[in-house]
């Protein structure tokens, strides 16, 4: 039997622009610590891309495959613990970064690149300065939709999170609009270095919106709001 991740608790599909929708799971960090995290569902033609996958309920998968046939899984950071259920039971391709190692004996089948991504009206940011590998995605949609993972998070409110968990993200700082994520940069940065050099690359991007591994759907502002986040950050 194939070592998938558990099934979480999720909420429903969400419409959020033309052709694109999200999915608010969970994630178990340790004992007590329930944290919510996005999907991204981006439908071309008939084929459905998933970033920043979440293994759904049996309810939930006939949702999703009403929309379309799910064609791609796309990992661009830390998310990837429900990829290997999509590829093995439902045949998706896995994209991801150049040089990103997956759990439960994944491989990328296609590399993220400028010239390679899974459907028209996307654009590929990658982070040059990181420790491991990290990417951030533009979709052309309604004046340009920001997608991440850790790295810029929307943090409204800490619902869908146990309660250590709402201290937590509290006293860590999550909780401000187009957050830079406050662990994700702990990690991620090298000793000694700066990543703000990335992010002033990433705000320099055509987009209004952001949606993110974690937090709220982000609308209209989310430019504006990470500039902000930059120079408090940094």
């Amino acid at each position: 039997m194939t070592d998938y991740a558990a099934e979480e608790p999720h909420g429903p599909l969400v419409a959020c622009f033309d052709n694109v929708w999200t999915v608010t799971g969970s994630v178990v960090m340790m004992p007590l610590m329930r944290l919510p995290r996005n999907m991204v569902v981006l439908r071309h033609d008939d084929e459905l891309t998933l970033i920043n996958a979440v293994r759904l309920s049996a309810g939930g998968m006939e949702a999703l495959t009403a929309l379309g046939k799910i064609k791609n899984v796309v990992r661009i950071g830390m998310h990837g613990m429900d990829d290997a259920w999509y590829v093995g039971e439902h045949g998706a391709t896995l994209w991801a970064p150049e040089g990103m190692t997956h759990a439960r004996n994944q491989k990328t089948a296609q590399v993220l690149a400028a010239d390679n991504l899974p459907l028209p009206g996307l654009t590929l940011f990658s982070f040059g300065l990181t420790k491991s590998p990290e990417a951030a995605l533009v979709y052309d949609v309604d004046g340009g939709l920001l997608i991440t993972c850790d790295s810029v998070q929307n943090w409204v409110d800490t619902e869908g999170c146990s309660l250590p968990a709402k201290a937590v993200t509290h006293l860590m700082g999550f909780v401000k609009p187009a957050q830079i994520g406050p662990p994700w940069r702990k990690v991620m940065t090298p000793k000694g270095g700066s990543l703000k050099p990335d992010f002033q690359r990433l705000v320099e991007l055509e987009f209004r919106h952001l949606i993110g591994g974690h937090g709220a759907l982000l609308r209209d502002s989310a430019k504006e709001n990470l500039q902000v986040s930059i120079d408090r950050e940094f």
